[in-house]
């Protein structure tokens, strides 16, 4: 496949590699991209030939920054009819993707996501889902959504209402960056890589047999002790705010401590989409311990088509990437204004709801 395709797709020696090629823009993902991403895992998951897949983000700035959200405003607010949402560009990608998130939390071979750099959002969802899951020291992850007027989704809501306590809805409402430490600690990712052993961790991992170590060696040999996690310092005060069921009283608690981060962290949340805060602080408190990443995904497709009849998801990106002035008017303004049947509603089925099974679609 050539250098000009937005994924290159290729064996090298056992390993089937994958690496999103659109750097760019950080690698942030279409539909195509999903497609091609599934297509190939498909192949090699009988391919006997193919030992593991990789999967990593062409240049310099990162693994993914996410889903083509410019892509995704044209389709926003054209109607408030949730059919013809399901029928848009974004209906189907978001159907899709959430597909191959699935299947990739199940795939029966080593699938290593090479987490360097940027990633977010949709870039999550094809890594962190991942059997096998390498961060660096260059790693910067998060999960931006509420930011945009949308909210989580790839099943993020599944990882961040699984992470320790309540740094998951920190992480939320707030829209953190953290790192790589970070990463692992929440149980976001498993192995540290300094970034300087990437090339030759690559090339350990493509060695051809009979001299190359197994792939579970090669990733024992390269990988190193993370350093402390600079969010699990914080977790005494995040526990005791982010524990309430509304976020008004999350940020009211927080406002009430003398720490000065959790203070700013108020201030953070209350700048955020209101209602988007309110639908995803009700979609990770559905999650409990029995709830399956297939059951979150179909949760947050319908989530997802829901704010695209919103205007709030169209605003959102307006003021971030379209005419750049990061002055979104939100509506309503304030977290006090939300209306809990809005909230309700964004959870209401769809004329044609997602439907997954073990990682496939039925």
């Amino acid at each position: 496949m050539s250098d000009e395709s937005n994924v290159l797709v290729r064996t090298e020696g056992r390993i089937g590699r994958i690496t999103l090629n659109r750097p760019k823009a950080i690698n942030a993902l279409t539909h195509d991209m999903v497609v091609d991403i599934q297509a190939a895992l498909e192949k090699w998951a009988d391919d006997d030939a193919v030992e593991a897949v990789l999967l990593d983000g062409a240049g310099e700035r990162g693994l993914c920054a996410g889903g083509d959200i410019v892509a995704i405003h044209r389709d926003a607010s054209v109607s408030d009819d949730l059919e013809h949402a399901l029928a848009t560009p974004s209906g189907v990608f978001w159907r899709d993707e959430y597909v191959l998130n699935a299947y990739i939390s199940h795939y029966p071979k080593p699938y290593i996501a090479l987490m360097d750099g940027i990633v977010m959002g949709g870039g999550v969802g094809v890594s962190a889902h991942a059997n096998t899951r390498i961060v660096t020291d260059r790693t910067r992850m998060a999960m931006p959504e509420v930011g945009i007027g949308f909210s989580p989704d790839v099943g993020g809501t599944h990882l961040l209402a699984n992470a320790p306590g309540e740094l998951g809805t920190y992480l939320a409402l707030t829209a953190a960056n953290i790192n790589g430490a970070d990463a692992i600690a929440i149980g976001f990712a498993d192995h540290y890589l300094p970034a300087e052993q990437i090339p030759a961790f690559v090339e350990a991992l493509t060695a051809e047999a009979p001299a190359a170590a197994s792939v579970a060696e090669v990733i024992k040999n390269f990988t190193v002790a993370p350093p402390e996690a600079e969010l699990l310092g914080k977790q005494h005060w995040i526990d005791e705010a982010f524990a309430f069921d509304s976020a008004v009283q999350i940020v009211e608690h927080l406002r009430g401590r003398d720490d000065p981060d959790a203070r700013a962290a108020a201030d953070v949340v209350a700048a955020k989409s209101p209602t988007s805060v309110e639908v995803t602080l009700r979609s990770l408190r559905s999650i409990t311990p029995d709830t399956t990443l297939e059951s979150a995904l179909q949760n947050e497709f319908r989530v997802s088509i829901h704010f695209l009849v919103h205007p709030e998801l169209a605003e959102g990106i307006r003021a971030q990437v379209i005419d750049k002035d990061r002055q979104p008017k939100w509506s309503p303004p304030t977290l006090s204004d939300v209306d809990t049947a809005v909230v309700e509603s964004f959870f209401a089925p769809l004329p044609d709801d997602l439907t997954l099974t073990n990682g496939a679609q039925s």
